[in-house]
């Protein structure tokens, strides 16, 4: 049996934190699905295609992810691929409270998913998608917040 995970998120971009987690989450899942969440409400950075692509980059050479983007609930596309678990990356304790009621709240609707929560390695905890972004408006150096191998 395939053990799969989803990792979902906005990933704009998709940073060397978020490598963290997902190269972590392989370790305990054979499969990890990056699910690039999109909401018609919010206009991005990066149109989806760009983030798909920059999440292509940065795990070129993993075996066992695969990319997807997704609109709606994240448990109801877990339900329909098949996948039992939900991964969530952490830098400090308000990210940890914000997931808490996320995963609380899925657990509600969906107790057959289990959400995993991982604390990022602390060399990435200073990094977040909102401080690449206002460093690329500024036209700063975004190398040392993004996988090796991406291109903003």
């Amino acid at each position: 049996m395939t053990r799969k995970a989803m990792f979902p998120g906005s990933f704009d971009p998709f940073t060397a934190g978020h490598l963290n987690i997902l190269k972590r989450a392989l370790t305990m899942f054979d499969e990890v699905v990056v699910a690039v969440g999109i909401n018609g409400d919010k206009r991005g950075f990066f149109p989806n295609e760009k983030r798909i692509e920059i999440i292509q980059q940065a795990t070129a050479g993993l075996e066992g992810v695969s990319i997807i983007q997704y609109s709606g609930l994240t448990i109801d596309k877990c339900r329909e691929m098949g996948i039992g678990h939900i991964v969530r990356g952490v830098r400090n304790m308000i990210d940890f409270e914000t997931e808490r009621s996320i995963a609380d709240a899925n657990r509600k609707l969906a107790p057959e998913i289990e959400t995993i929560i991982i604390p990022t390695a602390q060399e990435y905890a200073h990094i977040s998608s909102t401080a690449v972004r206002d460093i690329l408006r500024h036209g700063g150096d975004t190398s040392l917040f993004v996988p090796e191998g991406v291109t903003l």
